[in-house]
């Protein structure tokens, strides 16, 4: 029924296949307008678009290295760096 398509990348002008499988993907899902980009672009554009992370500055508890985490750090409790983190307890 469906059958391997090529198509032209919109944001890199590289030639990908829009492969039948694919396509029976899209109709399953009951989308009717074939892809604009490449998968690579794609991938590209999903991670671009995601929400930036924030990050707050804090000091290890167990070095006293400045760092950053992704939580707002709470008076009392500990924080480790990275490389302390990953640290197996001694």
């Amino acid at each position: 029924m469906y059958e391997d398509e090529k198509l032209v990348c919109e944001d890199c002008g590289k030639e990908f296949d829009f492969t039948a499988g694919e396509q029976e993907f899209y109709a399953e899902k009951g989308l009717v307008n074939k892809p604009k980009r490449c998968p690579e672009c794609r991938a590209t554009r999903r991670k671009n678009n995601r929400k930036k992370r924030r990050m707050f500055d804090a000091v290890c508890t167990k070095c006293g290295a400045q760092t950053q985490v992704p939580f707002k750090p709470v008076p009392g409790r500990e924080i480790f760096c990275k490389e302390c983190f990953q640290k197996p307890e001694e």
